[in-house]
């Protein structure tokens, strides 16, 4: 069985054997599943405990584990049809709707053991540091004081971490820890921009921006970017015409496309942001995701700026785990107030022990190795994706490849359908991501983003790639 699928697969071949046992027999012992199955101990426990939470089987320490007795369910019936009125009717207000979360459910959605997943942007658990992860979560549980109450800040220690890691005049006082990027995202736009007012983003741009914009009740205003990022000119021309008081950018190996801000154009975001009034809303979610044989990186935005315009989101989550979600939101100023009060109000804190656990892999020796072998593999990863377009789709890589980050962003011929192909793509048994939830508005092309980081490894990338292959030419 593939370890990624193992489990699953193990509960269903469990499950179907369960009624050659009566209520209150034994079920082998883990020694003879990890035999007969060829799995390890650690799938083995997965699969009870998941027939356990289905309350199918009953877990005895030091005795075993038991066929439980059978509950019958009786599926509940209702009439929930009075939500829809309350979830719309306001008088004197216009409906509310729910924010288009489609990207952000594509990108979390978990491909089946059968589809290669070219689309998530989570680091296989091959790649995670998943022994660094237990030995830290271990250290952390045994600290004094792990499960008391943090401070509303963040654990001092780590917001010191931060903010060396971020470089510049950054300083832990100027560190609030939250849960993940995506929550740092929430608080900043929520904090920093009024209800109803528009947010200038980056286009295309990352779907999640747009849906905690949309459900902060912001109205986003895309501004180009090309191969060097963001247009300058037409940034300020935007900040003029809607008098936004933030711009939500991706510096570094932007999602979807990949790019690097040029180094003139830094300085020039900042400047035109000051003179606007406005904030730069900085997520330097790929740092850590340079390649082994990438150019040194620049330093963030928010390492050259004493001026409190860029407030700075950087995570762990990326280069650690999914369930990593441990991230920093930097501001200076009224904005810091500001900001540490929305994030009280909406989540008290992030758990102590998480913070604790990030601080022990951080400072730990191998929290550098990690990267390290990291960067090599996605390096190698790159190569492996680039070498099977370079054999069947070769129109369709871009100009210029990205040293950073996991993914390449694929323009199509003019006029192609991009949802039917990735459709088609899905039918061939590979995940893609199609380009149009990356723009607020009508994408100007069709476009694909084909991710690296999740599939098992090179030889499930390259026939992601082949598939993908023959979706595009009709042979699926």
């Amino acid at each position: 069985m593939h370890n990624s699928s193992g489990a699953v697969d193990l509960v269903a071949l469990l499950r179907g054997e369960l009624d050659r046992y009566s209520v209150g027999e034994k079920l082998p012992s883990s020694r003879s599943l990890v035999e007969r199955h060829r799995v390890s101990p650690v799938t083995v426990s997965r699969a009870m405990a998941a027939l356990a939470a289905e309350g199918l089987v009953v877990s005895r320490p030091g005795a075993g584990v038991y066929r439980a007795e059978p509950t019958r369910r009786v599926p509940a019936t209702g009439d929930t049809s009075w939500q829809e009125v309350a979830l719309s009717a306001e008088p004197g207000l216009p409906p509310r709707r729910s924010p288009d979360a489609t990207g952000v459910l594509s990108a979390l959605a978990v491909a089946p053991p059968e589809v290669i997943d070219l689309n998530s942007g989570y680091l296989h658990p091959s790649l995670q540091p998943e022994r660094a992860l237990a030995a830290a979560l271990s250290r952390a549980g045994r600290r004094p004081g792990a499960w008391e109450r943090p401070p509303i800040e963040g654990l001092t220690e780590l917001r010191a971490w931060f903010a060396r890691d971020i470089g510049g005049a950054v300083a832990g006082s100027d560190v609030l820890i939250t849960a993940g990027g995506q929550n740092a995202l929430t608080t900043a736009l929520r904090s920093l921009v009024a209800p109803g007012s528009p947010v200038l983003v980056e286009s295309p741009t990352y779907p999640g921006i747009l849906a905690v914009a949309q459900a902060a009740g912001l109205r986003p205003v895309p501004v180009p970017v090309d191969a060097d990022g963001v247009r300058t000119d037409l940034l300020a021309d935007a900040f003029a015409a809607t008098r936004a008081r933030a711009f939500v950018c991706q510096p570094l190996f932007q999602n979807p496309t990949g790019t690097v801000l040029a180094p003139e154009r830094r300085a020039e975001v900042v400047r035109i942001a000051h003179a606007a009034g406005a904030f730069v809303l900085e997520d330097d979610f790929a740092r850590r995701l340079g390649h082994a044989d990438a150019p040194p990186l620049p330093a963030p935005l928010a390492a050259d700026d004493p001026n409190g315009v860029v407030v700075h989101i950087r995570s762990l989550t990326k280069a650690g785990s999914p369930s990593l979600r441990v991230a920093a939101l930097v501001a200076r100023g009224p904005a810091f107030e500001r900001l540490r009060a929305v994030l009280a109000v909406d989540s008290f804190f992030v758990p102590r022990v998480l913070q604790e656990t990030a601080l022990q892999l951080v400072c730990a020796p191998g929290w550098p190795q990690h990267l390290r072998t990291l960067g090599i593999a996605l390096r190698d990863r790159r190569r492996v994706v680039v070498d099977a377009l370079t054999r069947l789709l070769p129109e369709l890589l871009p100009a210029r490849l990205p040293y950073g980050g996991y993914h390449f962003w694929l323009r199509l011929p003019d006029g192609r359908d991009v949802r039917a192909l990735t459709s088609a793509a899905l039918r061939a048994g590979v995940a893609v991501t199609p380009g149009p939830g990356y723009f607020t508005a009508e994408p100007p092309a069709p476009y694909l983003r084909v991710g690296y980081a999740c599939a098992e490894g090179p030889e499930r990338l390259v026939e992601g790639v082949e598939r993908l292959y023959r979706a595009y030419t009709g042979q699926a």
